[in-house]
């Protein structure tokens, strides 16, 4: 079973949420800042996962008073995108992740990287934040996306041409706002497929009154996995990747976090070199708790 399979390779779940921010927040963690790639450029060339993309951002956005910072692209995304786009990655290893799959991303921001790094891989990539990325987002999805054949990661090269007789899975993007929003099975953009295998949240933790209903989202979007009579046997895997900046602020999202999902850390064996040499950049593995679980908690 693919959840088992995970699970094998996650190491010890998490059973005490403070622990877990002493023990992150007791490393020496070097300052980079806010974490933004370059927030002055309103173009970034980055070459993620063997590919090179050109991706649009908007530096006038994110300097507006009360604007928020899906404006432009934080460090950890492109890191996050070249791992999960890796065949040995523990997501693809333990079958969580297949050819088949559909992904749903909470808060992509402008970019839409993750979506057009992992769409290629997979069956279908779902990208969602507040309405203002929209423009951002589809014409990055347009100008980074070519004909090339939609394989799975075992057969996926970084050196060579890939050949081109196949159009290329895009990403779509769908308006999604944590506090105003419902999560619906049409989010998948398909009568076909009623519910996602991944959930994943890429550095959206920096502002306390967003906690609870990031994490809601996160639980609604999962629970929707259990009224797929298709899939029910196989529990939606939450991916939270953050950098770390202040405790009090991690901890309150790992407490709420925990509430809801058995979680685990995932281990710096299993992340990828630029992942590990970045410290303050972590990664954790959610599965939704049951009813009697989260009564406990």
């Amino acid at each position: 079973m693919a959840l088992d399979a995970l699970i094998d390779r996650l190491g010890p779940e998490i059973e005490d949420p403070e622990e877990e921010t002493f023990l992150l927040f007791s490393q020496d963690i070097p300052s980079q800042n806010l974490g933004f790639v370059d927030p002055r450029a309103t173009k970034l060339e980055l070459n993620v996962a063997g590919k090179d993309f050109l991706i649009h951002q908007s530096p006038t956005i994110l300097n507006r008073p009360g604007s928020t910072t899906g404006a432009v692209v934080w460090k950890i995304t492109p890191l996050v995108a070249d791992w999960l786009a890796v065949p040995e990655n523990l997501i693809w290893a333990s079958g969580a992740l297949s050819p088949s799959s559909s992904v749903l991303e909470l808060g992509c921001g402008v970019s839409g990287l993750l979506g057009l790094v992992l769409a290629p891989l997979i069956a279908s990539y779902t990208l969602t934040d507040q309405s203002y990325v929209a423009r951002f987002v589809d014409k990055n999805i347009e100008e980074n996306t070519v004909a090339v054949a939609q394989k799975p990661p075992t057969a996926h090269k970084r050196k060579g041409k890939v050949s081109a007789s196949l159009p290329m899975t895009k990403p779509r993007f769908m308006p999604l706002d944590w506090e105003l929003d419902e999560v619906t099975t049409s989010l998948t953009g398909s009568e076909n497929v009623k519910s996602f295998d991944v959930v994943i949240a890429c550095d959206c933790i920096y502002n306390d009154t967003l906690i609870k209903p990031l994490v809601q989202t996160c639980v609604d979007a999962c629970r929707v996995r259990l009224v797929d009579e298709a899939t029910t046997n196989k529990p939606t895997v939450c991916l939270v990747a953050q950098q770390l900046r202040n405790p009090d602020i991690f901890e309150g999202w790992i407490k709420e976090f925990n509430k809801h999902f058995r979680s685990w850390r995932v281990p710096e064996s299993a992340l990828s070199d630029e992942l590990r040499s970045n410290a303050g950049l972590v990664v954790h593995i959610g599965i939704l708790r049951n009813i009697e679980d989260r009564s406990n908690k």
